[in-house]
C-alpha cells in the first residue's frame, strides 16, 4: 500500500493544536471514498470538504477509528513517522479508491482537520468479505524534518 499524502494544512493544524498526532492519539479516523472523489491537498482542509464517501454493508458513515497510533523520530533519516494498526472491515460489500485520514475529535465536520489521504490506485472491492487496509510498512506517513 502506498504511503499517505498529507493535506497541505495538516502540520499547521497540528501546531495550532487542532490535530493530535501524538502517541496513543484517539479521534483519528479513516474514511473511505469512491473514485469520484478528487483529492486537493491545498483546498481540502476539513472533513466537510470530502465528497463521495463509500456506502455499503459493513462500512459506517464517517469511517473507522485508527487504533494504536504511534509517532517515532529517526535521527539517521531526520524523519518523523506516524503509524497505526491496520484495519479490517469484516463481512463488507464496498468499493473504495481513497482512504481519508482525519481527526474527528471536534465532532463537527467543519472543524475536523484532514491529515492525509491514501490513493489505492485502483478500486478496492469486497463482496461479503473482508475489506483490509494495510498501512505501509514504513508507517502511514512520514515527515522530513531537515
Amino acid at each position: 500500500m502506498a504511503i499517505a499524502k498529507m493535506y497541505g494544512q495538516c502540520l499547521l493544524k497540528a501546531l495550532n493544536k487542532e490535530v493530535n498526532l501524538g502517541n496513543g492519539a484517539t479521534g483519528l479516523k479513516l474514511m473511505l471514498c469512491t473514485s469520484a472523489y478528487v483529492p486537493n491537498q491545498e483546498t481540502h482542509i476539513y472533513k466537510n470538504s470530502i465528497t463521495n464517501e463509500v456506502v455499503g454493508t459493513g462500512y459506517t458513515s464517517g469511517g473507522i477509528a485508527i487504533s494504536s497510533v504511534t509517532v517515532a523520530y529517526d535521527g539517521s533519516t531526520n524523519t518523523i513517522t506516524v503509524d497505526g494498526a491496520d484495519i479490517t472491515l469484516a463481512n463488507s460489500t464496498i468499493t473504495a479508491r481513497f482512504g481519508i485520514i482525519y481527526d474527528s475529535t471536534s465532532g463537527v465536520a467543519t472543524t475536523m482537520p484532514l491529515i492525509a489521504y491514501i490513493d489505492f490506485e485502483t478500486d478496492q472491492i469486497s463482496s461479503n468479505g473482508s475489506f483490509i487496509i494495510t498501512f505501509d510498512a514504513n508507517g502511514i506517513f512520514t515527515v522530513a524534518t531537515a
